[in-house]
């Protein structure tokens, strides 16, 4: 059997409610007299009931890699389209969660995670000593991954 590794609780409910805050935030950003709305962050879709996969996206902002993958992705067109059905998590500090390190403290590195808040150990880039890398020439092989990883959410689901 696969060992699971699960994402703490604590780093999830971080993860939504900023997933949701920026939600929020784009929604009334038009109305600039509204009163600041709190995020709905456990009334609404906490434990992903909107079933998007979460996409972590590991990098540093001094990083020359990460900056290289982060433009690159911007620019990808199918992703960024692709990129809307998973609750995108950029993280620029290195977390204390081990599952979120399962073979390293690298960046950049992306990790899917299912709504089940296991780590995909089974999409990964293309190298093995550091699994979920990924250069920017890989940014096919990512866009690939994203895929999988949503195909796999509706056979499992």
């Amino acid at each position: 059997a696969m060992e699971k590794s699960y994402v703490s609780m604590f780093l999830l409910l971080i993860v939504i409610s900023c997933a949701l805050a920026k939600d929020a935030a784009k929604k009334d950003s038009k109305d600039t007299t509204a009163k600041p709305k709190l995020p709905q962050t456990l009334s609404r879709g906490l434990f992903f009931s909107s079933q998007k996969p979460l996409m972590i996206i590991h990098h540093l902002d001094d990083c020359p890699h990460s900056q290289a993958l982060k433009k690159v992705f911007a620019e990808h067109k199918e992703i960024q389209k692709l990129a809307e059905k998973f609750i995108l998590l950029n993280l620029v500090y290195e977390t204390t969660d081990k599952n979120l390190a399962p073979d390293g403290q690298y960046v950049p590195r992306v990790l899917f995670i299912d709504p089940s808040l296991t780590v995909r150990a089974d999409i990964t880039g293309r190298y093995s000593n550091r699994l979920y890398a990924y250069e920017p020439s890989d940014i096919s092989l990512l866009y690939s991954n994203m895929q999988k990883a949503l195909k796999l959410l509706k056979t499992e689901l």
